[in-house]
């Protein structure tokens, strides 16, 4: 039997009918709790703006509350999307991160805007800030605010010690996220862990994973390559109940492709009324071609399968499962038992 690999969480924040953002955030921090009981290994929140459906809007702001309530487990972004954020500012926050849950900060970075152009105008309303062109210089840029010692600026003819906080005793642990070729060869370059986002990517894993793998140079971040993969997975009690508890996502994120104005997800009773045109159709085959769906063992051998595939002793799972009418709005229920499934297995 193939070994299991150590299994990790990327959250949303997922918004469904009849909930509010407080309901939304409540029920993502206890799935945070018990990814910790059940021994997951890290719990990143990404980073999208403007979505009704998703309310994982500001990273550090939920990695700091779900730092107060859990104990071991490594919280971090999956990511921070560096073109709307000052370098400096993203140096400052997980710094503060670090000192305030030493040893299990993680700092994801992405180099999507992570919304549309007119969001994107918005986050630099105020100024300007990092732009995809600028993206590995910047990296460089957070890499060096974040050691111990600073970073040294040259002002005329005096050296400038800028730090992202006063005495660091510990540095968060920065990855590279990526969809493309591009961000494998840099986090090569660069000696940093790389993830790919296969979860909405799908193509040019193998590709991506070779290039970074083949590409590598070791540094003060990682003596060797460091890399793991991520998936959408729905856990049933059986497989007909899994594929109900996933066709909520699949139905947004089809309506999403094929242009139709976003909403929160429908519960697993609206999505299976809903009107699904064909082209919808062939967009949720192909994307849940990508994900696992399926009871608790079958599940979790696709999810151990996965990992031998590409390598990698490590599965970030991004748990979508949809919840019926009757479900609290305060839990995530669905989603609890997905994550207890593939830990149990």
């Amino acid at each position: 039997m193939t070994a299991a690999p150590a299994l990790s969480v990327l959250d949303l924040v997922p918004v469904r009918r009849g909930q509010t953002s407080a309901d939304a955030v409540g029920a993502s921090l206890r799935l945070a709790e018990r990814a910790d009981e059940l021994g997951f290994r890290r719990y990143w929140f990404a980073e999208h703006h403007n979505m009704p459906a998703v309310a994982s809007t500001t990273p550090p702001v939920l990695i700091a509350l779900a730092a107060g309530r859990t104990r071991s487990i490594r919280l971090g972004s999956g990511g921070v999307m560096l073109p709307n954020h000052a370098p400096f500012v993203v140096a400052e926050q997980f710094a503060a991160l670090e000192a305030a849950a030493p040893g299990r900060i993680d700092l994801g970075l992405g180099r999507a805007p992570g919304s549309d152009p007119m969001i994107t105008a918005l986050l630099r309303s105020s100024g300007p800030t990092s732009d995809a062109d600028r993206f590995p210089s910047h990296v460089n840029d957070i890499l060096a605010l974040l050691r111990r010692d600073g970073a040294s600026l040259q002002l005329g003819e005096r050296d400038y010690t800028v730090r992202a906080t006063p005495a660091a005793a510990g540095v968060p642990e920065v990855w590279l996220l990526g969809s493309s070729d591009f961000s494998a060869q840099l986090a090569a370059r660069l000696g940093l862990p790389y993830v790919f986002a296969h979860h909405f990517a799908g193509e040019g894993t193998e590709r991506a994973l070779d290039l970074y793998r083949t590409g590598f140079q070791p540094s003060e971040h990682a003596a060797a390559p460091r890399t793991f993969v991520t998936v959408n997975v729905v856990v049933g009690e059986t497989r007909e109940e899994a594929e109900a508890r996933a066709l909520p996502s699949l139905l947004n994120m089809a309506r999403m492709r094929s242009g139709q104005p976003l909403t929160v997800l429908e519960t697993v009773e609206q999505a299976a009324r809903a009107d699904v045109s064909p082209a919808q159709h062939e967009l949720i085959a192909a994307m849940r071609g990508r994900w696992v769906v399926d009871a608790p063992d079958a599940a979790a051998a696709a999810v151990r399968a996965l990992a031998e595939r590409f390598g990698v002793d490590e599965v970030m799972v991004s748990p979508t499962a949809g919840a019926r009418e009757a479900d609290p709005v305060d839990r995530s229920l669905a989603r609890e038992q997905t994550l207890e499934a593939l830990a149990s297995a």
